[in-house]
């Protein structure tokens, strides 16, 4: 059961506005639903999703259980890039969802690493997310570690906590970059116009992304990207913040292009970290796609005929 105590500048919001901002994981439209289905109590009351909140009101929230997903193996073919006792890298391509949720069940990372590694996968995140310790959106290409055991999950973990892991991405973007280099500091938090979006936001989490121009071409400019934070879409949200949304992007941008790609032009391309066992210092690349490369290459034939 969650508990919430409404303060003096809480009051008069809607109530399912309210629940919407203490519950970031859950959609209004999910808050609204679990007001009508009386899982919401106002003081004791049922109340509709539209009651204004006022100072001092005790709402309580029943939690929802999550669904059981059944975690199978499958046989997904994955670009192996290293694989050790303790670790798996993988490129991971265009399209493939890291860990299986309610929209998807089943054919994604987890369930491909699951054949690969048997039962050799780290326990800490949890049934769901076995081993994975970072995560790339759907759409995002590029490396991605999987911890094998517990003490490697760990180490990784802290490391990234710590900002000791540097994450280099490749991202082409609409408009002409006109630094050479640049650093965007703007905090990020969900967003409060779409619960499914996260946005620049005074109320946000420190988030920090450098920039480096690599090419500029006709209307476009591909660039390297290092974060030292890690907020959802920070990448994607970032450059739509200061004008230049990554190519493909249909959630911070409209995601036309003449390309006629679907998902942003946007790729994990190296990490730099300490094997968590042995303290090596390592450096793991991913290969770009092919539709990226291909992409360039357009690009690149087209200021020679300008």
């Amino acid at each position: 059961m969650l508990k919430f105590v409404v303060n003096a500048e809480q009051q008069n919001k809607r109530l399912d506005v309210f629940l919407s901002e203490k519950n970031t994981e859950l959609s209004r439209s999910n808050i609204q639903r679990l007001i009508e289905e009386k899982k919401v109590l106002v003081n004791g009351k049922i109340e509709k999703p539209s009651y204004k909140v006022q100072e001092n009101d005790v709402i309580t929230q029943e939690k929802e259980k999550p669904k059981d997903i059944e975690l199978k193996a499958q046989n997904i073919p994955l670009e192996i890039i290293y694989e050790d006792n303790d670790i798996i890298a993988i490129n991971k391509p265009k399209g493939l969802v890291v860990h299986p949720a309610n929209g998807n069940p089943d054919g994604t990372l987890v369930n491909a690493i699951m054949a690969i590694c048997k039962d050799s996968l780290s326990g800490i995140g949890g049934q769901i997310r076995p081993g994975i310790v970072h995560r790339l959106d759907k759409d995002t290409s590029g490396i991605l570690i999987v911890a094998k055991n517990d003490k490697a999950h760990i180490n990784l973990s802290n490391q990234i906590q710590n900002r000791e892991v540097k994450k280099t991405y490749i991202a082409l973007v609409r408009g002409i970059v006109k630094e050479n280099e640049a650093t965007i500091d703007m905090p990020i938090g969900r967003s409060t116009k779409d619960r499914k979006k996260m946005a620049v936001t005074s109320k946000g989490k420190n988030a920090i992304t450098h920039i480096k121009v690599l090419n500029r071409f006709n209307e476009y400019t591909l660039l390297q990207v290092n974060i030292e934070t890690g907020r959802t879409h920070q990448i994607r949200v970032h450059l739509a913040e200061i004008g230049y949304p990554v190519v493909g992007d249909s959630v911070y941008s409209n995601g036309k292009n003449k390309f006629g790609i679907q998902g942003q032009c946007l790729h994990a391309k190296s990490l730099d970290f300490k094997h968590p066992i042995t303290g090596k210092q390592m450096h793991l690349e991913a290969e770009l796609p092919q539709y990226f490369k291909n992409i360039i290459s357009e690009l690149k034939k087209e200021e020679l005929y300008r």
